[in-house]
């Protein structure tokens, strides 16, 4: 991997990571057109993207730094100190939970599928077109459900209900933000309270699916490829942390529709790229 590519890479991956157009699409025909996805050996693929996804969890790290010290002081202290049960906590706490419960179904799924997430099904142009479009349509359809429901006001099964949405992420084109973000939507909340419960709730999905990749990562990805993916790694996080303050300042005073109607406007050129052999 040049290092020009895994610049690319890095941007590729921490712009869409946070914006609502797939990163998994995004970087899996970058693979493909580059000729840095070997159909042969996906599973380094995976590892690869799962590395650098890394690089995006530090930028929501960075970003959110002074909500996760909140809720994880508020979180140890009125379960330690005060001794209250997690179902009756509230404020800081309370948001934390409901972050962990939110984020049980990716974490379910995600290891119950591994070995098709790992393998080239998730990896095949056709279903990434498929899930770019549905989504859009999605998205569309939830910019018509006009939300007042401030983050204060999730409740557990909304949580659970939104996590759900996060693990459709699980197949590539279908976008993390943009399933969550749409789901918000449809259940009653405002753009920007629904963009940072998917920021939130997108900490242990980095985590856990970086965390899980990077050991076998190491063991499978070939040495020279390495130092590339580090690289790629730091200049996810730098575009990832410029993504998330464009896309909640963003969404402040604007709708999802430009977003959608790109992922058409994807979805459309990867059948063209399909249709004239460019991609297998």
């Amino acid at each position: 991997m040049a290092i020009l590519l895994a610049v690319l890479l890095g941007v590729i991956q921490g712009v869409t990571e946070f914006l609502p157009i797939s990163s998994t699409a995004h970087m899996t025909i970058f693979g493909h057109l580059c000729g840095m996805l070997d159909p042969q050996h996906p599973e380094r693929w995976t590892a690869t993207i799962a590395i650098v996804q890394l690089g995006t969890l530090g930028a929501v790290l960075a970003y959110f730094a002074g909500d996760v010290r909140t809720i994880t002081a508020a979180v140890l202290r009125q379960t330690f100190v005060e001794r209250i049960p997690p179902h009756r906590q509230g404020g800081a706490a309370r948001l934390g939970w409901l972050v962990v419960g939110g984020s049980i179904p990716i974490g379910v799924l995600g290891l119950a599928f591994r070995s098709v997430i790992e393998g080239p099904l998730t990896k095949n142009p056709l279903l990434i077109v498929a899930m770019l479009a549905s989504v859009a349509f999605l998205m569309l359809y939830a910019e018509r459900m006009p939300g007042q429901r401030l983050l204060e006001e999730l409740n557990f099964r909304d949580a659970v209900v939104v996590g759900i949405a996060q693990a459709m992420a699980l197949l590539p084109g279908a976008s993390r933000s943009g399933t969550t973000i749409s789901v918000g939507l449809l259940l009653g909340y405002t753009r920007e309270a629904a963009a940072r419960f998917s920021f939130l709730l997108s900490i242990p999905a980095l985590l856990a699916s970086g965390l899980l990749e990077l050991v076998s990562a190491l063991q499978i990805l070939p040495s020279a490829d390495l130092q590339e993916v580090v690289i790629a790694t730091l200049v996810a996080a730098l575009s990832g942390y410029g993504a998330i303050a464009f896309l909640l300042h963003y969404l402040r005073t604007h709708r999802l529709d430009v977003f959608a109607y790109y992922r058409l406007g994807i979805a459309v050129l990867i059948g063209v790229l399909l249709w004239n052999g460019v991609l297998q």
